[in-house]
């Protein structure tokens, strides 16, 4: 019955983690809680339990409420598939292809499928934890906006304001985008949230006070810096790595331009034996144990790439050598002789030939398959769960010898070598079990058990306890029941 949405001064401000640390701490108290994003521009996504596709920081969001993720949490997903075009996403399901001035006039529609999610969540829960998209003050952006205020005035919601200190400005960047909006939206802009603070409180403490004078609204806390924290991103990679004592397997991963759910690698990030690099475009491809072609929102258009950066070059060589490759969703179909696109359903329409190292050939269709799956590991009989997002449809001579039995069937699968590995399936390092065994099929002799679920139920009570003891928790929930009085009266 009451809403409260929390909005950024920048893109990576913080937005994602306060809401689900603030969503965790409800959830703790026993309110009925759930995340809410009304529009979301992202390649890392998440299968639904009424089989949709949303954010993966959406998706984190319902994990930290105790709830499965549902399509009506993030109903308009783009997914950017050009510099100027996108894959349109309402309520879990594809709608279409549009480039951005298209959509914008599309704006009017969108907001009908917003608010009918926004509706249905808010029969199901008492409070919705609302997160906006970059910055309410694109001024280029305001007309139709569904993302920011746009929500926050059609429903009456309060709003929070959180800007970033670590990357400077913090001030400005609240100050600023305060001036840049309309009486209304001021006005329900109730408070700020500083985050990402590092140091001692008494050197900030008089520019809060001046915050506060200057804006006649209160700072709700200052959060500190959180060291390690590694929770599903929506876009942004880690490029660079620290390097372990222990490491005995080093993985490099091509970042892509169009690089979806690169979150897969999280698990390999974190784990004690494992050396993971994302490789830039123009870096030397380093030696490696193992290459990892990650998925990918256009695949014929990244495998160019691919192919200009050297990849097929050092990859061949990796094999001569012994070295090992393995390609998740996209990855996988460059693996194989052709990419059929006829309908250009990720680009321009276009059949393009693959790498080659696996006798498979993949057809772009109509329909895209959304599914979340369990199984067992062909090689060890190791527990497997994770999730399909793909549009293509591979066949060949690789599929004989498969990676998983999946529900059933047969997926993904592995050279006579063992040299070349592929599959559909993303999250597949998930589960400690299949990721011990396939880092053992990969190389890794003697691998530790990694569990990552349990990681990110531990970074979610981490956060809820940061939040809990940094920010006045009374005030936002004092904040939220004033939304369930005014949604009675």
């Amino acid at each position: 019955m009451a809403t409260l949405m929390i909005q950024g001064t920048t893109s990576d401000a913080g937005k994602s983690t306060v809401v689900a640390a603030l969503c965790r701490v409800l959830a703790r108290r026993g309110i009925s809680v759930a995340p809410f994003k009304p529009q979301n521009m992202a390649l890392n996504s998440a299968v639904t339990e009424d089989g949709g596709e949303i954010g993966r920081s959406t998706a984190l969001q319902a994990q930290a409420c105790y709830l499965a993720p549902h399509s009506d949490m993030n109903p308009v997903l783009l997914k950017p598939e050009t510099d100027r075009g996108a894959q349109v996403i309402l309520r879990g399901k594809v709608h279409g292809h549009m480039d951005a001035l298209d959509y914008h006039a599309f704006k009017r529609t969108a907001k009908e499928s917003v608010m009918a999610a926004w509706h249905a969540l808010e029969s199901r829960f008492d409070v919705i934890i609302a997160e906006g998209a970059g910055s309410p003050a694109e001024i280029n952006l305001r007309k139709g906006d569904i993302a920011n205020m746009g929500f926050a005035e059609a429903v009456d919601c309060p709003v929070l304001l959180v800007g970033d200190i670590d990357r400077g400005g913090v001030f400005a960047q609240l100050v600023g985008t305060l001036a840049l909006l309309s009486e209304s939206e001021q006005a329900r802009t109730k408070g700020f949230i500083i985050n990402r603070f590092r140091g001692d409180i008494a050197l900030l403490n008089p520019g809060l006070e001046w915050l506060e004078e200057r804006t006649g609204k209160p700072v709700f806390g200052t959060l500190p810096y959180l060291q390690g924290l590694v929770l599903d991103a929506e876009d942004s990679i880690g490029l660079t790595h620290a390097e372990k004592a222990s490491q005995t397997l080093k993985v490099i991963v091509p970042a892509l331009p169009r690089i979806s759910n690169h979150t897969d690698f999280d698990p390999l990030r974190l784990h004690p034996q494992v050396s993971l690099s994302f490789i830039r475009a123009d870096q030397p491809i380093p030696a490696a144990d193992v290459i990892m072609l990650p998925g990918s929102k256009s695949t014929a258009s990244d495998l160019a790439w691919l192919k200009r950066q050297g990849w097929d070059t050092a990859i061949q060589r990796h094999l001569r050598y012994g070295g090992k490759v393995l390609g998740i969703c996209g990855g996988f179909q460059m693996l194989g002789e052709w990419v059929d696109d006829p309908e250009g359903l990720e680009g321009k329409p276009e059949k393009v030939a693959g790498l080659g190292l696996l006798p498979l050939t993949t057809r772009m269709v109509t329909g895209k398959q959304l599914r979340n799956v369990s199984g067992l590991t062909v090689a060890e009989g190791a527990t497997v769960t994770g999730y399909e997002i793909h549009n293509g449809v591979s066949d060949g001579a690789a599929l004989s010898s498969p990676l998983f039995e999946i529900d059933g069937r047969p997926e993904g699968a592995v050279s006579k070598d063992g040299q070349i590995i592929g599959t559909y399936l993303h999250g597949l390092f998930d589960h400690p079990e299949a990721c011990q065994a396939l880092l053992k099929q990969l190389g890794l002799v003697n691998g530790e058990e990694s569990d990552y679920q349990a990681h990110r139920e531990h970074e979610l009570d981490r956060l809820a306890d940061m939040l809990e003891a940094h920010i006045d928790i009374d005030a936002v929930i004092a904040l939220i029941e004033a939304g369930v009085m005014k949604a009675v009266k």
